[in-house]
Parts: structure tokens; C-alpha cells; sequence
């Protein structure tokens, strides 16, 4: 539920900032040579890497009155399930997902559900079924656009798939497309969907800066979680790597405590310093940069110009800015000013995947939250690797 931050921020401020990809105005540019001091300007959402263009996120197609992906979110899902809940309630008169509101049943709580009974089985699975017919036409429609067209695999992120009734939706998914025969690979994201988000920042992090250090330090801000973590690069044993992990990682379901946008900051905030010292004390030589990813369009100032209706408060008023708040709240890690940088959380994730994408030029991520991320790719090799 967003709340009213103290600085009484309007919607108007949005307006005075360009577009994602425009250069900052006259005042904006004064501001960011004054970040680039601070260690503070990545630069943000930084669309050419080395290995990978980023041909778009964000994606917003509209149906109706509403956007394409929102029939295909975690959100979107609940809402299928809750409609086929009460049908099975009001035809057996008794409720086959007991007295829990629909929202605030765990993903392992609906499988547990599914299992004891036939008639919440049978409810779990038309919303399923349901689902995948949404989510189908999505990734068709996806496929349309300019940044998807000659895509030819795609990522499932977020942690629906990682439930038994999740799974057995994207292999429904997996159907539809083979006898719409639309010709792409659907897989779903190998990492967890708590740690994808994290292990991304190692292909966006400076590869200088990472040939010193062990590990960086990355954020995963979601409409109802935050995850932040220690990713260990393993750069010297995989260069492209391939190996990263987490190794030690902290979550925060933020919905549940409704916290003001600033208050999140500070949780946040609080969560690094704990990492900080976690490392310290495993003498974990970590590098004085990190990685923040959030929903919405990521200006190159580290602004955000929209996306942001899951998070708590304004998040795209001209007087907040994530990077600068988060730096002036945290420690130096180490001798030097630490670096934050700002990017889109489905890009994020879907670079987790990079180092397995190289069989293919065009790949794409969905990541299906309380919203359905994306983002589209394009691995810059001349050939397809053999």
C-alpha cells in the first residue's frame, strides 16, 4: 500500500525530466558531475555492455485500459485464483483454500492446499490453466515488437515457476506456444529467484574494478520483497562468470510492514551496513561498488522517469534520488568512495542468464512478481557460438 512521504512529492515532478535515454538539462548535468565526485553515477541503465546490447525493458503494451503483462503477473494469477475459489465455495459450500485471504497464501502454502484437497487441487489448476493461456498470448504479443522480434529464447524469472502449480503452468505455457507454433525456447531462470537479481550485477559492475576484489555488494528492490546480498564473482576461475554466487543474502518482505519510500531506503540501507560487516568478518575483500535494481525506467542521472507503482511513496519525483540517498546513508567500503549504480531489476535477472545465452543472438526475460517484468537482448558476438 504507497504512502504520502514527508516532502509532499507530486506526480508533476516527473515532467521535468526527459525521457529515458535524453541527456540530462543544464542543472540535471551540474548535479551529475557533482555525483560523479561522490562515486554515485554509474552511469545508470546503461544500455550497451561489452558482451550484450540491451535492446529494451520495460515494455508497455496497452489493452484496454490496462497493460498487456498485467494478465500475466504474479498479482494477475491471485486474482484467477481467488475467481475459481469462490465458484468451487459457492458450488460445494465450503471454501477449498480454507479461511486465508487469497493474497496472503504462500506459493508452498497453495501447493500444500492442492495436495490435501481435490477440490482446491481442482481450483489451483483451472487458475493454472488460466494463467497460461494469459501468459501465452503475452510472450506472442511480446514477440511482435520491435525489441522482441528474432528473439529466440526466453527466460521465465520471479519465483512462480519455482512452485509445483507455477511449474506445471509454464509447461502448459510450453504447449500452447509448440501448437501456436511459434518457434521460441521457453526456459526458466537457473539461478533462484531470490539470488537472479543479484548475480546479474557482475556483468554490469566495472571488470576492471572486479579483477581486485572477491565480491560486490547488490540490491533487488521488488513491489512486495527486497534481497540484497554478497555475489562472490569466482572471476579468476570463469572469466565469463559463469560461477558467481551469493553467499550471503537477506530479505526483507517489505509489503507486509508497509513502510514510507524512505523508510525502505533506510531498511535497506541498515541491510547492507549488516553485510558489510559480514564480510569483513569472513575476510571477504568486497568492492567499493553496488548494484541497486528496482522496477521502472532508469534515467542515465540515476533519476527514475516511471514504473515505480509497486514501490511505496513517489520513487520519480525530481527531489529523490536512490543512488545519492542510499550513499549518504551507508559507510565506505574500504579506502575509496563507494559506487552505486542504477538499472531496471528484469535486466538485471535476465543477465544472470548471459553466460548461457551464448548458443543464441536474441534472448528475452520475463519475470513474473507482483508485475510481469521484461527485457530483451542481443548478444553482440558477429556468430552464433558452436
Amino acid at each position: 500500500m504507497a504512502s504520502k512521504d514527508s516532502d509532499k512529492d507530486t506526480r508533476k515532478d516527473k515532467d521535468l525530466r526527459k525521457d529515458k535515454g535524453g541527456k540530462p538539462r543544464a542543472a540535471e548535468e551540474k548535479e551529475a558531475q557533482a555525483q560523479r565526485q561522490l562515486g554515485i553515477l554509474g552511469p545508470h541503465g546503461d544500455m550497451r555492455l561489452a558482451s550484450v546490447i540491451i535492446e529494451g525493458y520495460s515494455l508497455e503494451l496497452r489493452d484496454g485500459d490496462g497493460f498487456v503483462g498485467d494478465v500475466a503477473s504474479g498479482t494477475a494469477f491471485r486474482h484467477m485464483l481467488e475467481a475459481w475459489r469462490k465458484l468451487y465455495a459457492s458450488m460445494d459450500g465450503k471454501d477449498p483454500l480454507g479461511s486465508k485471504p487469497t493474497r496472503e497464501l504462500s506459493k508452498k502454502q497453495i501447493d500444500a492446499l492442492a495436495d490435501k484437497s481435490a477440490a482446491a487441487a481442482q481450483a489451483v489448476e483451472q487458475a493454472s490453466e488460466d494463467y497460461a493461456l494469459q501468459l501465452a498470448d503475452v510472450v506472442q504479443r511480446f514477440l511482435k515488437q520491435p525489441t522482441w522480434r528474432g528473439v529466440e529464447r526466453v527466460i521465465l524469472g520471479g519465483g512462480f515457476h519455482q512452485s509445483e502449480f507455477g511449474g506445471r503452468a509454464i509447461e502448459r505455457v510450453r504447449a500452447l506456444l509448440k501448437e501456436a507454433k511459434v518457434p521460441v525456447e521457453l526456459r526458466t531462470l537457473r539461478h533462484h529467484a531470490d539470488e537472479g537479481g543479484l548475480i546479474g550485477w557482475v556483468h554490469l559492475a566495472p571488470p576492471a574494478l572486479l579483477q581486485s576484489y572477491d565480491a560486490i555488494l547488490a540490491v533487488d528492490i521488488g513491489g512486495t520483497n527486497v534481497r540484497c546480498g554478497i555475489v562472490l564473482t569466482h572471476l579468476h576461475r570463469a572469466p565469463d562468470m559463469s560461477l558467481a554466487e551469493v553467499v550471503r543474502r537477506e530479505k526483507w518482505a517489505h509489503a507486509h510492514d508497509e513502510p514510507r519510500r524512505d523508510e525502505l531506503v533506510e531498511g535497506i540501507a541498515t541491510m547492507l551496513e549488516d553485510l558489510v560487516e559480514h564480510a569483513q568478518k569472513k575476510k571477504i575483500r568486497l568492492a567499493p561498488y553496488i548494484g541497486v535494481a528496482c522496477p521502472g525506467l532508469i534515467v542515465e542521472d540515476g533519476s527514475i522517469a516511471g514504473g515505480t507503482q509497486n514501490l511505496p511513496g513517489n520513487w520519480e519525483s525530481t527531489r529523490f534520488h536512490l543512488p545519492r540517498d542510499l550513499c549518504e546513508r551507508l559507510p565506505h567500503i574500504g579506502e575509496g568512495r563507494t559506487q552505486i549504480c542504477l538499472h531496471n531489476d528484469a535486466v538485471v535477472q535476465g543477465l544472470s542468464e548471459m553466460p548461457f545465452m551464448q548458443d543464441v543472438k536474441r534472448w528475452a526475460v520475463l519475470t513474473v512478481g507482483t508485475g510481469l517484468g521484461n527485457a530483451s537482448y542481443t548478444n553482440r558476438a558477429g556468430e552464433k557460438s558452436e
